[in-house]
């Protein structure tokens, strides 16, 4: 199934001569995911801050945008620039589900939102993450199918806040979008769970 992570490679490019300079000037990646973390932390603030506003909506697609390129950057400079470490390791998982968790789980009190479709994604999509890892424990690589990994959700969500923001008055439309995202999170761990299963039957 088609995802937006297929797409990494070419964003990966695009950043790299930032990259290059931020590892010159000794930005570490350790310092960048804690960056992508307090990010995602003002971000879902602002929207608990003021819910039945606008403003805080339209900056969502912005500091998705951004979270997606410290994401790309910090693992970009682990693996170019020799500093994957342990501790690398834990706070890039770690920072993938507390960045979730505190941008989308705010939505909830966003007017016409049905409050358990946001929880029950916030809490598919740490399972779905976990999924991923836990592969790993199996003798599998690290699985990052979709269709609603990461990057997906934060396209999703990402264009919600946009039209929301723009003035476009909340609906049961809102809750349509949310209910799809539901099943095609369940879709993705199925998808990873299988995977790594495969990956390991392959192997022996």
């Amino acid at each position: 199934m088609a995802s937006v992570y297929d797409l990494k490679p070419r964003f990966q490019a695009l950043l790299r001569p930032l990259v290059d300079a931020l590892a010159a000037r000794g930005v570490t990646a350790n310092q960048v995911t804690v960056a992508a973390i307090v990010l995602s932390v003002i971000g879902g603030g602002l929207i608990a801050w003021r819910p039945f506003e606008t403003w805080p909506l339209l900056l969502l697609p912005l500091i998705l945008l951004l979270r997606m390129g410290l994401n790309a950057i910090d693992g970009m400079l682990a693996r170019e620039h020799h500093q994957q470490s342990r501790l690398g390791a834990i706070l890039n998982e770690l920072g993938d589900v507390i960045s979730d968790v505190a941008l989308y789980l705010p939505l909830a009190w966003v007017p016409m939102v049905y409050v358990p479709l946001v929880e029950g994604i916030v809490v598919l999509a740490v399972m779905s993450e976990m999924t991923g890892v836990v592969a790993v424990q199996i003798g599998a690589h690290r699985q990052y199918q979709g269709p609603m990994g990461k990057s997906d959700r934060a396209l999703w969500f990402g264009a919600l806040g946009l039209v929301l923001g723009l003035g476009v008055a909340p609906g049961n439309w809102i809750n349509w979008g949310l209910g799809v995202m539901l099943l095609l999170l369940g879709w993705t761990i199925f998808n990873r769970a299988r995977a790594a299963l495969k990956e390991t039957q392959n192997a022996a």
